[in-house]
């Protein structure tokens, strides 16, 4: 995948160094669902992982001028049946990136991977209810609110309530193919 600014491509072993260090930034985790003291290792293990599984995807997120890393996507619970998928963690962890549009351009691009080359009907994501700058993207994009997951996920011992969203295919395009 390209944008204007930036390129996606599958994650290599290369990139989780910079993983591991965005994942235990708290500015770059304060709304995901990261525990204290993650390592190096916990995120290579769980990277390794992920390419076995039929059900994940992981994507670097590369900066086109500097060609340096500057965040990360991964999907999961890829259903070829039912022609879904959610989009499990995105976020631009080098923090001099921020503010400068690039999650609307990645995100916007990454839909279209899904419902193009994927042919994924419906894509979800969540967020943790707090985050207002997420869902003023995801709202923009065309995402709709399906409502609260309580309790939805933990960290470091703690719950933390879920807004869920989808958008369509049709919804994306604004047709109904």
């Amino acid at each position: 995948m390209e944008t204007r600014n930036l390129l996606v491509r599958e994650s290599e072993f290369d990139d989780y160094r910079y993983f591991a260090e965005w994942e235990t930034d708290q500015q770059v985790i304060k709304y995901l669902s990261f525990d204290e003291g993650r390592t190096y290792e916990d995120v290579v293990k769980e990277a390794l992982y992920n390419k076995i599984d039929p059900t994940k995807m992981d994507f670097t997120v590369v900066d086109r001028q500097s060609e340096k890393p500057v965040g990360r996507i991964y999907l999961s619970r890829i259903d070829r049946h039912s022609d879904s998928l959610d989009i499990t963690k995105f976020y631009i962890g080098d923090t001099s990136m921020w503010g400068k549009g690039l999650g609307r351009e990645i995100l916007n691009e990454l839909l279209e991977y899904c419902f193009t080359f994927l042919h994924m009907e419906r894509v979800t994501l969540d967020y943790y209810t707090g985050n207002k700058g997420a869902a003023t993207l995801y709202e923009k994009l065309g995402f709709k609110d399906e409502g609260i997951a309580r309790n939805a996920t933990k960290k470091d011992g703690r719950y933390y309530d879920l807004h869920l969203m989808s958008i369509l295919r049709a919804e994306f395009f604004g047709d109904n193919r």
